[in-house]
């Protein structure tokens, strides 16, 4: 999730110029993800259509600078220096904390080549484990890194597989974690993206497909052309949507999301929407013509009619105006207080519990 609409406004100008003349790149897969050392287990069978995707209840927790970094990812009140035995403490509470306040029962989670193959890896596992430990569902996202190289293309392809086959030797196991092979994948063209994705579920054939998101074409802002492609059957689709890529009416956002996930809601996440949280916006009242809350309450609508899995973005991100929650407490025992109880509402609301907001915001 970029700083918002215009960062994310200028990276959509640039995208088509960025987006050819990488696959060949993407298919040299180094020899230690092809064939890795340890002997894999064997492949799981693809089912035919992942089951329902309501069951994932979440929020994103991020790296104050949204995730795009050229060092390893340290989420909202985690810190480098912290090891394992504290690293998971904090987590333990922040996702406590998550459920406690909210009610979410899965969190997203993002990686990097420098958190993963570097000596940060120890450390922020503890995170995955704190998160599964207490029963939470973890969707692990690769995400690029920053300046010349945020152009939604994989920065460098021997380190992301690299990254991804320790990770899915560390976790495939785990059957509550998820592995997302790349967020918003912009540089690439609906097709390219589409062989990058095949690329991963052949490199890691011994992954469940039920356990694999294929990020959307674009910014994930849409999911039609993974849906129809048949080498990705059977996976998660995951898409992005946000009320600052435009100004419309409910009636209109509502259309405008529908469009986005073509008849494939079915197998798709919503692991990035979101809205201001600290702003004092009421998303239970009539929009009143605020295109913010005309959104939230469309997405959210629109999420619990169809069942759709939905993982709000951010749980939590310090500096970050969508954050649904703020740390408090002492930094060694972090707790967590809920931004907006309107926006929790409409969170709770697309999860298939709560109440609906006023009939006259409609």
């Amino acid at each position: 999730m970029p700083i918002h609409s215009s960062r994310r406004a200028l990276r959509r100008l640039v995208a088509t110029a960025v987006a050819t003349g990488t696959t060949a790149l993407l298919c040299a897969v180094p020899a230690a993800a092809a064939h890795p050392a340890d002997p894999a287990p064997a492949a799981a069978p693809a089912h035919a259509q992942a089951p329902d995707t309501s069951r994932f209840k979440g929020v994103n927790w991020a790296d104050p600078r949204d995730n795009y970094a050229d060092d390893p990812v340290v989420l909202s009140g985690l810190s480098l220096s912290d090891g394992y035995a504290t690293t998971y403490t904090k987590a333990h509470r922040i996702i406590a904390a998550f459920r406690a306040n909210l009610g979410a029962d899965t969190v997203r989670l993002p990686i990097n080549p420098y958190t993963v193959n570097g000596p940060y890896w120890h450390a922020y596992r503890a995170v995955i484990d704190a998160a599964t430990a207490q029963g939470f569902q973890v969707i692990v996202s690769y995400w690029e890194g920053t300046g010349a190289r945020k152009d939604g293309l994989i920065d460098d392809t021997a380190a992301f597989w690299r990254m991804w086959t320790t990770v899915t030797r560390t976790y495939t196991g785990n059957h509550r974690v998820y592995f997302e092979p790349m967020n918003e994948p912009h540089g690439y063209t609906p097709g390219q993206w589409a062989d990058i994705a095949a690329q991963w579920l052949h490199t890691f054939p011994a992954v469940p497909r039920d356990r694999i998101f294929v990020s959307g074409s674009g910014y994930n802002d849409s999911v039609v052309s993974v849906c129809a492609d048949p080498r990705l059957k059977g996976t998660y689709l995951s898409l992005h949507h946000y009320g600052f890529w435009g100004t419309h009416t409910y009636d209109e956002w509502t259309a405008d999301l529908k469009q986005r996930l073509g008849d494939c809601a079915g197998r798709t996440v919503a692991d990035e929407f979101g809205s201001s949280m600290t702003t004092g916006l009421d998303y239970d009242q009539p929009a009143d013509g605020n295109n913010e809350v005309a959104f939230l309450q469309a997405d959210t609508d629109v999420f619990r009619a169809l069942h759709m899995g939905a993982v709000y973005w951010p749980g939590l991100r310090t500096g970050d105006t969508y954050s649904l929650e703020s740390l408090t407490g002492s930094p060694d025992a972090p707790w967590l207080t809920t931004n907006n109880p309107s926006g929790a509402d409409r969170l709770a609301w697309a999860w298939g519990r709560g109440k609906p907001a006023t009939e006259s915001a409609r």
